[in-house]
């Protein structure tokens, strides 16, 4: 509601200020403020949002919709070279036919005995994300990796009753908010360069919940210490926490079989599109300890017999640790989860199995290295890193007048979008199995002629 005179809203519920007014009674508050006063103040905006009057008809409320949304400019997925955590890759037809069931699509909860078509999808999912991150317990999906990252950490720090969390490497600045945001109050985090010498160095002390790292960072560069951070913090009584790309899974060893406890990422890549930076879903996964297991604060559907022979059906494990059992008493709150994304990957990895990750992997891999090379010989250009591996995302600097915010303005009136400024003079790119080489070099060649 705005600072206007309030007043009854069409569409939000309980909008008259007499109801409104009630309720701030019910709860012994004076003003709808006192609930917001846990934001930070610079993330709260000072003024009312700026927004037209009403429209007097649902009519004329459309009519104004579809003249917005005429602005939108569809991209050809070998024009876009943007990443960098939300990614353009092929979705299968089937795998939109299945998630577009009715019977999926407006299921929002349930339980066992009414609701088994929708708990058996999940329980598949989990299976085959348990495959391809060589786990035997993954989570119904959070709402985004930020968050599968952050509860990750907690569930570390609960684990092992101590304070402090090391961060290894270039971190996405967007998912080390959340980060920061979730455990502050809790935890300690600790930047940690991706090192293994700075990483024993900061292991000391005997505090340490977690060390996070990440299989590949921020900037795509596959990070070859991993499995020595993995050591290190198992040396220091600190678990391992390693977040991943889950689609570079068919070329790259997942995390746990070299000893991470913790796997978590963001589902987007497997068979979700891209929707204004959306489309995301959090995965976690683990061995099945049951330290690890009593820490999941989200639903983990099994199997169970039934009363028929041979017949299983699914539900919840452990149901009794999570907050829908103990309310208020719970170890972390859980409420709609991004369970439709669960499926949709679900069907994806079904639908890829095994060779199909590898091809997929390898395509990627093989497409970063030719575009890091041609983009290399662009003069004005480098490479950030050139002697390492990359998965996808790479970053390069600009040695000549134009900054990476003129550059990438430049590319975009090409109909090209990349570059994403990282600095006044780096710009990210990425790109995936829908970039052609003929889609690369077009990107290279408008390089030569904007780069000066």
């Amino acid at each position: 509601m705005s600072a206007r005179v309030p007043r009854t809203h069409p569409y939000i519920p309980n909008s008259a200020p007499q109801v409104r007014q009630a309720m701030l009674a019910a709860v012994g508050a004076q003003d709808v403020e006192e609930f917001y006063a846990d934001i930070p103040a610079a993330l709260r905006l000072d003024r009312p949002l700026r927004l037209p009057e009403p429209f007097d008809s649902e009519a004329r409320l459309v009519a104004h919709l579809d003249e917005l949304l005429a602005r939108n400019t569809a991209v050809p997925p070998g024009r876009s070279f943007l990443g960098a955590g939300c990614y353009r890759h092929h979705v299968p037809a089937v795998v939109d036919e299945i998630v577009n069931r009715s019977e999926f699509l407006t299921a929002y909860a349930g339980e066992p005995y009414e609701d088994h078509g929708r708990f058996q999808a999940l329980w598949e999912y989990q299976s085959l994300m348990a495959e391809l991150l060589d786990v035997e317990v993954v989570n119904v999906p959070t709402y985004d990796g930020f968050q599968a990252a952050a509860t990750a950490l907690r569930m570390a720090g609960r684990a092992t009753g101590r304070r402090r969390l090391l961060l290894v490497g270039a971190i996405d600045p967007d998912r080390l908010s959340r980060i920061e945001d979730y455990v502050r109050g809790v935890h300690e985090l600790h930047p940690v360069a991706a090192d293994p010498r700075a990483v024993r160095a900061a292991l000391t002390g005997g505090d340490v919940a977690a060390v996070y790292a990440q299989l590949t960072d921020h900037t795509g560069r596959v990070d070859p210490e991993l499995p020595r951070y993995v050591e290190l913090a198992h040396t220091a009584g600190a678990l391992a926490v390693v977040h991943v790309n889950p689609i570079s899974l068919g070329v790259l060893a997942p995390p746990a079989s070299f000893g991470a406890d913790l796997t978590c990422g963001d589902l987007q890549p497997l068979g979700i599109h891209p929707s204004f930076g959306g489309g995301n879903a959090g995965f976690i996964g683990s061995a099945d300890d049951q330290r690890l297991v009593a820490e999941y604060p989200s639903r983990l559907f099994g199997l169970a017999p039934t009363d028929v022979p041979g017949e299983y059906g699914f539900g919840d494990v452990a149901y009794e640790r999570t907050s829908f059992a103990l309310r208020e008493e719970g170890k972390e709150w859980v409420g709609t989860a991004a369970a439709l994304h669960g499926i949709a990957a679900g069907v994806y990895l079904a639908l890829m199995g095994p060779h199909g990750m590898r091809e997929i992997g390898g395509t990627i891999l093989a497409a970063t290295a030719y575009a890091r090379q041609r983009l290399a010989e662009v003069p004005g250009v480098e490479l950030d890193d050139p002697d390492a591996v990359h998965f996808a995302d790479f970053t390069v600097r600009y040695t000549g007048a134009r900054t990476a915010a003129e550059i990438a303005e430049a590319l975009l009136a090409r109909g090209l979008h990349g570059g994403t400024p990282a600095g006044p003079d780096e710009g990210r790119y990425c790109v995936t199995e829908l970039h052609t080489r003929a889609d690369i070099d077009r990107l290279a060649d408008a390089l030569q002629e904007i780069v000066k």
